[in-house]
């Protein structure tokens, strides 16, 4: 995060860093699923200015690791109009929720954020958030391919998010531009704002490890009795990840079987079991359908045809006994990549699959991923993005917080903590309107 921190000098109001300020605590907001027409023209959006050309800004911040709504407060501060040449100055549009924000605010992500003191608050802090959409306000002289009122999103994670206004030093390589030529007609802050985790993290693990689409071709140049593309199991699947997959899964002609959590009834259930059908799944069954001793008969006789068609890839976001269940789905020499692990309960690695059935265990973490490979994270990015613009790739569902100058900080701080509380209707998000 320690990234995006400008020198004190840019962050000051009257010559003096201002403080943080807080608000009393209220009730927790109300959160509805909504669904965003296309947004207008950047400028129909305005945002706050002080004296002397002076931007009002506000951050939710952290000074200690723990629980979002005992450790967050908002911070209130100033930015100089007077611009780094190779800086740009941002305003943010939509800024998602995810696990892993909430994780690096406990404190238990793989990754610990820097606490600085560059933005004037009482205790060095820092700001969480890894994506988001903003629109650039003001460009240094020496910035070369961005100006005013481009879309952009980090390109890195850590960003830190969750505020009104950033200020961005060497901004040609750490923004990526939304929309290349065709700009950001067609698309909304909140479609752009989430592309960059989920749907990245989808598409690089069904790519990265087992050439499934290779797999398709070369079965179906075998034999005409082959009944599909290629499989894939991952459970999770409702998971903005989960989606993602089955979508990009369907685009590219590949079958999938994802495992969901039961709801509160038959009725939600087999509504979800529906929707994601709706999305490209191929089969949809539930954890306790997939822990069962009879779906390994199930996997054989109703899907692979009788284990000619093995799942050769296996997607795991929750460990514990689903992870267990994963392997054993998984055919000869096939491969389980983890990249989460919501149940909180440890795999041990099974020795004999490893060795008779020759399995292999990959982690996914995009963090890493990113720094590796920044160029074919923003093709990937891109190429998503065009889906969305295309109206062939939907978002998760989102549930939006809107973010004004005046919204107060306990309703940011119970979006936040809400993250990873039971079921939810759709991921959180900060829209922002008048800043």
């Amino acid at each position: 995060m320690a990234a995006t921190f400008t020198p004190r000098a840019v962050f000051r109001t009257g010559g003096r860093s201002s403080l943080g300020c807080s608000a009393p605590r209220s009730a927790r907001p109300l959160l509805s699923k909504t669904h965003l027409r296309p947004a207008g023209p950047p400028s129909q959006i305005r945002y706050l200015s002080g004296p002397y050309g002076y931007t009002q800004s506000k951050a939710l911040v952290f000074s200690k690791f723990g629980e979002p709504i005992d450790v967050l407060h908002l911070h209130r501060h100033s930015i100089s109009p007077s611009l780094p040449d190779g800086a740009v100055l941002l305003r943010t549009l939509a800024a998602p929720v995810n696990p892993s924000d909430v994780n690096t605010i406990q404190g238990t992500y793989g990754v610990k954020p820097t606490f600085s003191p560059l933005l004037g608050t009482p205790e060095p802090a820092a700001i969480p958030g890894n994506e988001g959409c903003f629109e650039v306000v003001s460009v240094g002289g020496k910035v070369k391919t961005l100006k005013k009122g481009d879309w952009v999103i980090p390109s890195t994670t850590g960003f830190g998010t969750f505020r009104t206004h950033a200020v961005v030093e060497n901004a040609d390589k750490a923004l990526f531009k939304i929309g290349g030529e065709k700009g950001i007609a067609g698309l909304t802050p909140v479609q752009v704002a989430t592309v960059s985790v989920n749907p990245c993290s989808a598409y690089r693990m069904l790519r990265d490890y087992v050439d499934l689409i290779k797999l398709s071709v070369d079965s179906f140049s075998r034999g005409s009795d082959v009944s599909g593309g290629a499989w894939f199991l991952q459970n999770g699947a409702n998971s903005g990840v989960g989606r993602a997959a089955i979508q990009l899964g369907k685009l590219w002609g590949l079958r999938s079987i994802n495992v969901i959590r039961e709801r509160s009834t038959a009725e939600e259930t087999d509504a979800l079991k529906q929707e994601l059908k709706d999305l490209g799944a191929t089969v949809v069954i539930t954890e306790n359908e997939f822990l069962d001793r009879s779906f390994g008969a199930r996997l054989k006789e109703e899907f692979t045809r009788g284990g000619k068609e093995p799942v050769m890839l296996g997607l795991n976001c929750v460990g514990g006994k689903s992870a267990s269940a994963v392997v054993k789905a998984l055919g000869p020499k096939g491969t389980m990549v983890t990249y989460g692990g919501m149940s909180r309960q440890s795999f041990p690695f099974p020795t004999g699959p490893q060795i008779f059935k020759r399995l292999r265990f990959e982690g996914f973490w995009l963090s890493e991923w990113s720094k590796e490979f920044p160029g074919e994270k923003k093709k990937t990015i891109d190429e998503i993005v065009e889906l969305i613009r295309e109206g062939q790739f939907k978002i998760a569902p989102t549930q939006e917080v809107k973010w004004d100058w005046d919204t107060e900080e306990n309703v940011l701080k119970e979006a936040v903590q809400g993250t990873l509380e039971g079921f939810r209707t759709g991921k959180g998000v900060f829209l922002f309107g008048e800043t």
